[in-house]
């Protein structure tokens, strides 16, 4: 049984969830604020990230591909916190695994379209929490860790 590090990338919230097994370890957002420039919030995620991966020692990295809908400006600092945390999982030297937004959606609630509601409620019931876990990112974040760990089951 591994330790996942599940991210949802970006700049402003940048998603995490740690599991191993059946348990979610910690999750939660790394949040930068808003007006602050893009190379101090990547910085922020960076040493965000370093510290998350020194305190929890996950095996693996699970992270979610790139998906552009219609703005592209948005789409290109998601991508360049998408590198921060390639980067910082390649220091540590954790495999990197990554799964595309509707394929997350279609393991997780049977629906590659399903929304975030949907989405934390099914995360909600795999952990057996009380609540769907809040924000939304941290659920997303699990999720993607929650895909890595059926797909590699499936794969033993």
């Amino acid at each position: 049984m591994s330790r996942i590090l599940g991210i949802d990338p970006g700049t402003g919230i940048c998603g995490f969830g740690i599991i191993e097994g059946t348990r979610a370890i910690d999750y939660g957002v790394i949040s930068t604020p808003a007006h602050t420039p893009l190379p101090d919030r990547l910085e922020d995620i960076y040493n965000s990230l370093h510290q998350l991966i020194d305190q929890h020692h996950p095996e693996v990295m699970a992270i979610e591909k790139l998906f552009f809908k219609q703005n592209i400006t948005t789409g290109i600092s998601v991508a360049e916190a998408r590198g921060v945390c390639l980067l910082v999982a390649n220091q540590y030297h954790l495999p990197i695994f990554e799964y595309a937004p509707n394929q997350i959606k279609m393991v997780i609630s049977g629906d590659g379209h399903a929304h975030k509601s949907q989405m934390q409620e099914m995360v909600r019931l795999h952990f057996h929490m009380k609540t769907p876990p809040q924000p939304d990112d941290a659920a997303d974040a699990l999720a993607v860790a929650i895909v890595h760990s059926f797909i590699a089951k499936s794969e033993q």
